[in-house]
């Protein structure tokens, strides 16, 4: 009986014992959680939305860091700082990385790099070529170039010194137009790693103090993290899409043609609805885009040589000239320095000829209706040709487009006659004898 209470006594305080050291044994740690997003277009109102709406959920879930993945011509200036300003509030810190291999962060692309707490470029990348771009076609001047210039420099200092990084070498980017690799980012502390991969980038960067906008630093603490890649909404997707150069040229045209088919067919409606719907889609996607208004012009005058050609006799030569106008129109329609953020020529040919088709086409039916001589109502009657079904004398019966009318004649009319419609008298013809009748 004692034996079996002292093997009992063992059992429970071996069992306490474990339990205790249980409790006692610190939790398992998670995993640094990385928010990724990416932006892989132009910077404009659409990307700036969708990074900044990115940076703020990483803020609001308590992710440890957001990687913002770089691949931009530039874009709008406006937009850029508000990306800028998004970085710099974030208290979750922002890694910059301009990947994949082959890809480039220019223009505003080089100011949000340069922004990230971490500015990190994958292998075969550039960035720079910062250069402030007059867009519109608007000549300024020179003294407010050197205004824009000199704003756009100190902006880039200001980044540049907030998070420690050389602001000379920052400035020539934009002064100077310079455009960096890697190497030369890396070795002129621009940036703060090398790395192929999102995984790399942990790794590389794990325990390295970065210095936040607040004048504090950071220890990152990444190695191990999981990554939670953030990609648009269809909403942002859509927009994105049709701020596209192309698309919105496409857009435009066909809301053109299709408002233009309602104006000269009336009461058709489908096509009145389609070219409204599409003509505000290319409207809202040209307040996205830096518009030339000499683009503007040329694609307005085309669409008034192409009317033109429907009403005059010019053997094509007023359609050839529509057709180069909008053309050179589409091709500069988007002032951008950049090749990816302009119209394409095969979508500026796509586009115009078949335009030109449809509007001269359109015109012609057009015009041909409003020359062609009525058929109905009182003027439908008038010169119509019938033949006397009875002897006018003055009066009698006639017959006009397989109809029999009573009529009458300003002389006397033998049956058989061919006779032309004169006027009407009510419901009576007036009717003489057609020259022409035998």
């Amino acid at each position: 009986m004692n034996s079996h209470s002292t093997k009992s006594a063992l059992v429970l305080g071996t069992a306490l014992l474990l339990g205790g050291v249980a409790l006692c044994a610190p939790a398992p740690e998670s995993r640094p959680r990385v928010v990724v997003l990416s932006l892989d277009q132009m910077v404009h109102q659409v990307s700036a939305e969708y990074i900044i709406r990115g940076i703020k959920l990483a803020n609001d879930t308590q992710a440890d860091a957001v990687v913002l993945e770089l691949n931009t011509p530039g874009g709008l200036s406006n937009s850029m700082r508000e990306i800028v300003q998004a970085i710099f509030d974030s208290r979750v810190p922002v890694i910059t990385y301009v990947a994949p291999s082959g890809s480039s962060a220019a223009s505003a692309g080089f100011f949000i790099l340069l922004a990230g707490d971490a500015a990190v470029m994958a292998p075969g990348t550039t960035s720079g070529a910062a250069h402030p771009v007059i867009i519109g076609g608007v000549q300024i001047g020179k003294t407010m170039e050197e205004k824009i210039e000199n704003d756009a420099a100190s902006y880039i200092r200001s980044i540049a010194d907030k998070r420690g990084r050389n602001s000379k070498l920052a400035e020539e980017g934009v002064r100077q137009s310079r455009s960096f690799t890697e190497k030369e980012a890396l070795e002129g502390h621009l940036i703060d790693a090398i790395a192929s991969t999102p995984d790399d980038i942990l790794t590389k960067l794990d325990g390295k103090t970065v210095q936040r906008v607040n004048d504090t630093t950071l220890t990152l603490h990444l190695a191990g993290g999981v990554l939670e890649r953030h990609l648009m909404g269809r909403r942002e997707r859509l927009f994105a899409w049709i701020a596209d150069p192309n698309i919105a040229f496409l857009l435009g045209a066909l809301g053109l043609a299709c408002l233009y088919l309602e104006f000269t067919h009336p009461g058709m409606i489908a096509p009145g609805v389609v070219g409204a719907v599409s003509l505000v889609l290319a409207l809202y996607a040209f307040n996205l885009l830096p518009i030339n208004i000499l683009g503007v012009l040329l694609i307005l005058l085309a669409i008034g040589l192409f009317i033109l050609e429907a009403n005059v006799t010019s053997h094509g030569a007023l359609a050839a000239g529509g057709i180069v106008a909008m053309v050179i129109g589409a091709m500069i329609l988007v002032d951008s320095p950049w090749p990816e953020a302009r119209i394409r020529l095969s979508t500026a040919l796509s586009v115009t000829l078949p335009l030109a088709v449809v509007i001269i086409i359109l015109m012609r039916f057009a015009l041909a209706a409003q020359r062609r001589k009525v058929v109905t109502g009182e003027a439908g009657m008038i010169a119509s040709i019938g033949v006397a079904q009875t002897d006018l004398d003055p009066e009698g019966k006639v017959m006009i487009r397989g109809e029999i009318w009573d009529a009458r004649a300003s002389g006397k009319v033998l049956k058989g006659t061919r006779v032309r419609v004169r006027g009407l008298d009510g419901l009576i013809l007036l009717v003489e004898t057609k020259p022409d009748s035998g």
